[in-house]
């Protein structure tokens, strides 16, 4: 987004109950099952979401007791937990296939660690991440506030709040800032899309919103509220899988920026973390975010970009968007590269990714996240290396 001059930027973001992200969450649920079981298990798991069906395909290396009896039964739970248990797509009784298969030995060679070989990249790509100071997770307001939005109405709805009694899992938000001088400085309009019971009508539903979004938004930037849309069709009662077809990776932008930073292409869900599709994206956006956190940078965008079956990263570009502070960029891609080992094992390491961590990750986004010291999720979030950053920089 440019820094100057006034303008608007818009970002959505979509439910866990959203047909692509219950896709995303049962790819995610494979990959944790098989993680479990071996940390270093091969997968690649895509899942298609239909009318009371699922069908999980793909490619995996693991043990023999992650059987698809296993996968089946975890598939039913994580439905379960996101709340579909209604006539056209349910827990219990949904159609549920699994055609996993064994990983193609041609790429079992190049990405394995063979003799003096290192391992090499999962595939061939591009993964950039990015970082400002819009907000204190250090993300673009307009993506942080959609997601925000929807995770507030989902945690009231998992404990039966009366405030939201009668909306289901499947939802949608999009949030327009207006900018001045590339901050941003209130909201134009809001559009949030909610499942809801037959009984609801447009008008008590908005009005059990608008408390809610005003709740979430910084104190004066809620829009005037005929720029508040909710259910703009007027009425949706059918949805989830059975209202539209869900399949893994189609929610990319919403899973990273909003379309504020560029994307190089690959989704994340159902890939273990030898697929830099996900593991340099999320290095990326570990990179940039300490680079900012480090007062090195107001804003910081950062692309990789790999081969398959090469462990090395052919290139490291960074770009501070003219808000460096006496920064060199091409010293900061050197120190970056000197801080974190960015082959496809010295990420999996440094980020501790061979974990099953992934199930919390698909929905509500992959960066801007707390990460859990506990449960070893989202350890990518860490300013772990502001000190070293700001002692190379002379901070």
């Amino acid at each position: 987004m440019r820094d100057t001059g006034e303008f608007l930027f818009t970002s959505e973001s979509v439910s866990e109950g959203h047909p692509d992200k219950v896709a995303d969450r049962i790819s995610d649920t494979v990959l944790d099952a098989f993680l479990t079981a071996d940390p270093y298990a091969r997968v690649a798991c895509e899942t298609l979401v239909t009318t009371n069906r699922v069908v999980l395909a793909g490619e995996t290396r693991g043990p023999e007791t992650v059987t698809h009896e296993l996968l089946t039964h975890l598939t039913r739970m994580a439905i379960h937990d996101i709340g579909y248990d209604q006539a056209g797509f349910s827990w219990r009784t949904a159609d549920i296939q699994c055609h996993l298969h064994s990983q193609s030995a041609d790429i079992a060679q190049g990405v394995d660690a063979v003799g003096n070989k290192d391992e090499g990249a999962g595939d061939q790509g591009i993964m950039f991440g990015y970082a400002c100071r819009e907000t204190e997770t250090l993300m673009p307001a307009p993506i942080y506030y959609a997601h925000e939005i929807l995770r507030h109405i989902r945690d009231r709805r998992r404990i039966s709040d009366i405030s939201v009694a009668g909306l289901l899992p499947d939802a949608k938000s999009q949030v327009t800032l207006r900018y001045i001088d590339g901050e941003p400085v209130g909201a134009t309009s809001i559009v949030v899309s909610t499942q809801h019971v037959e009984e609801l009508e447009q008008a008590e539903i908005k009005r059990m919103l608008w408390p809610i979004v005003e709740e979430i938004l910084p104190e004066g930037w809620m829009c005037p509220e005929a720029e508040f849309h909710v259910n703009p069709t007027g009425k949706f009662v059918i949805g989830g899988p059975d209202g539209d077809c869900g399949l893994t990776g189609r929610k990319i932008i919403v899973d990273t920026y909003g379309g504020a930073a560029p994307h190089g292409g690959g989704a994340f869900s159902g890939k273990d973390p030898t697929k830099v599709d996900r593991s340099a994206a999320y290095a990326c956006r570990y990179l940039a975010k300490n680079v900012v956190a480090a007062g090195l940078a107001d804003k910081c965008t950062l692309q990789i970009s790999y081969a398959i079956g090469i462990a090395r990263p052919l290139s490291v570009y960074v770009d501070l968007q003219g808000t460096g502070y006496d920064v060199d960029e091409a010293q900061l891609e050197k120190t970056l590269r000197e801080l974190m080992n960015l082959s496809p094992r010295g990420i999996r390491e440094h980020l501790h990714l061979n974990r099953p961590i992934y199930a919390p990750a698909s929905a509500y986004g992959h960066f801007g996240r707390l990460p859990d010291e506990d449960k070893g999720t989202f350890t990518w979030e860490r300013t772990d290396l502001v000190p070293a950053l700001q002692a190379a920089f002379g901070r």
